[in-house]
């Protein structure tokens, strides 16, 4: 008996202003100073090609507007028709998407499609084992700034694809005050009162604590989210209730699939992983050559 086909997760998709320059970069570094020789050397100018990206593994899906674009910048008349977007969850053996045209366009493509694809796809995979794993709770799972340099924006994206949500995109959204913070600020009292002086009236601010006496000190004096950073799960649900709703919880470290069940069950509102972004692995899709079509 077949498995019932299941509703892709929606996520907004990016606007091309946030992907033309990232797969341009990426193209530029491929093609180098002469091209792909060896696709000119092999298959005729005009050979035109039918190909599809198939899922070799289980995963989610995320990036297709990358390839599409790395597709259309090496020939705008390549069509691609999509069979499981963004937030789908595919099987091995599953066809993501179809390509056809001119086959050296194709072939010259795929290798930057498939990386921004692949790497993408990883990041909403990892991201859907953490959302599935705290289910039934009240939790959810947010990334961090531990991102690639210059694929900030994608890898975000592909958080949201997965069924996560963000957390700041850069130092210019949020106040975070973290341990170095307080110890050269000459304490958590003023360096709380420093940002609240100096922020907005539409920026929150949010302390990372280590310890419960570090909470408390900070619920006294006030801000919006508490960072509960390393504290094992008894510790977790005793900060939860020293919050006590006063502020948003946030848990991080050690977060894995193994863990943050437990971790979730505390109470915590928020979960945060680098790993989702930093460490994921690559999901392995392929592209198969299917079919070569008429001029």
């Amino acid at each position: 008996m077949s498995l019932p086909e299941l509703e892709p997760h929606h996520v907004e998709p990016l606007a091309a202003l946030f992907i033309e320059p990232a797969v341009r970069a990426a193209l530029i570094e491929d093609l180098g100073r002469a091209g792909d020789i060896t696709t000119e050397a092999t298959i005729p100018a005009a050979a035109k090609a039918r190909v599809v990206i198939r899922a070799r593994e289980d995963g989610r899906i995320a990036g297709l507007d990358c390839a599409r674009t790395a597709f259309r910048l090496m020939d705008p008349a390549l069509r691609v028709a999509v069979q499981k977007p963004d937030g789908s969850d595919v099987m091995p053996g599953d066809i993501v998407a179809a390509i056809e045209g001119n086959a050296r366009a194709i072939i010259t493509g795929e290798r930057v499609a498939l990386n921004f694809m692949g790497h993408l796809s990883g990041v909403a995979t990892a991201t859907r084992a953490l959302a599935r794993a705290v289910e039934g709770t009240k939790a959810r799972i947010c990334c961090t700034r531990k991102t690639t340099p210059g694929l900030r924006a994608l890898e975000k994206y592909a958080v949201r694809a997965g069924g996560g949500m963000n957390h700041r995109f850069g130092l210019d959204d949020a106040v975070l005050i973290k341990d170095n913070h307080i110890a050269i600020a000459g304490g958590v009292r003023a360096a709380i009162e420093s940002a609240r002086a100096r922020a907005g009236h539409m920026v929150k601010i949010e302390v990372e604590v280590d310890t419960l006496d570090q909470l408390e000190e900070v619920m006294g004096i006030g801000c919006e989210v508490v960072l509960l950073d390393n504290m094992s799960p008894d510790t977790l649900r005793k900060a939860v209730k020293i919050v006590g709703g006063r502020a948003i919880t946030e848990a991080s470290g050690r977060v894995t699939v193994e863990t943050v069940g437990a971790i979730a069950a505390t109470g915590v509102d928020l979960i945060s992983s680098g790993w989702i972004t930093h460490s994921a692995p690559c999901l392995d899709l392929g592209l198969d050559f299917d079919s070569l079509t008429a001029s």
